[in-house]
């Protein structure tokens, strides 16, 4: 029987079944918690605050993906991420009784979103993959703030996508298509690629392939990342690995 060139002789996807790779960023490409949890300890020593400031940042993430939803949904109207943080450490802060930072403390935790520093493998694991294929980000983030981490990051994507474009957010099957279309190729030939399962379970239900990277501090030092679901096409190590794979 004739092998199929979209996969290997162990069944697993090869770059030839895949014109582009897109690519979650908070957590995939980038390491929010260091970065949060340090700015967090920085502001709030300044405001003379105490708090466990990993686990507040860990809390601060967790309001996330409920807070998408409901703007998925239209419970709540759209606005950008950065309007969507705010609301969250509003509603944080408050729950807690940190009372001591200000619109401007508040305002400046908000950025640090903006300055998180790159996993060691991205730089380089994304130039090698831009030599055999177009790559992006797909972020809930915006664009502004997608282009500040990839300029200080030096992250060399081929563009920048962001669910801003259509004004929603992942899991809509609606971003994952805008993605296809911005980029010009077909759902099937598409990897959307990140450490995130329901993110992936989202991307794969809107017809694209999947890669998942399990990166292991993105659940907190003490929590091992989720193993792999069987329906992925790929799982690699980081986004070197990954792209060592798409070569082949």
């Amino acid at each position: 029987m004739a092998r199929n060139p979209a996969t290997a002789d162990d069944g697993r996807l090869t770059g030839t079944a895949v014109d582009a790779v897109v690519f979650d960023v908070f957590g995939t490409v980038v390491d929010w918690r260091t970065d949060v949890a340090g700015e967090f300890e920085r502001v709030g020593t300044r405001v003379g605050a105490q708090a466990d400031w990993m686990e507040l940042t860990t809390e601060w993430r967790s309001l996330y993906p409920p807070t998408l939803l409901r703007v998925v949904s239209g419970e709540i109207p759209w606005q950008s991420l950065d309007g969507l943080h705010r609301m969250m450490l509003d509603e944080l802060l408050a729950k807690h009784g940190l009372t001591e930072f200000s619109d401007t403390d508040r305002a400046e935790l908000v950025q640090a979103w903006h300055r998180l520093r790159p996993w060691p493998d991205s730089p380089d694991g994304l130039s090698q993959l831009r030599e055999t294929h177009i790559t992006a980000t797909l972020s809930n983030g915006s664009i502004g703030l997608l282009i500040q981490l990839a300029r200080t990051g030096g992250l060399p994507f081929d563009t920048i996508l962001s669910a801003e474009l259509i004004h929603s957010y992942k899991p809509d099957p609606k971003v994952y298509l805008m993605a296809a279309e911005q980029l010009g190729v077909s759902p099937q030939r598409l990897l959307m690629t990140a450490c995130h399962v329901e993110d992936l379970r989202a991307a794969a239900d809107a017809g694209l392939r999947t890669a998942y990277i399990p990166r292991p501090l993105e659940w907190g030092p003490d929590r091992p990342a989720p193993a792999a679901p069987d329906w992925v096409d790929l799982t690699a190590t980081d986004i070197s690995d990954l792209a060592r794979q798409l070569a082949r």
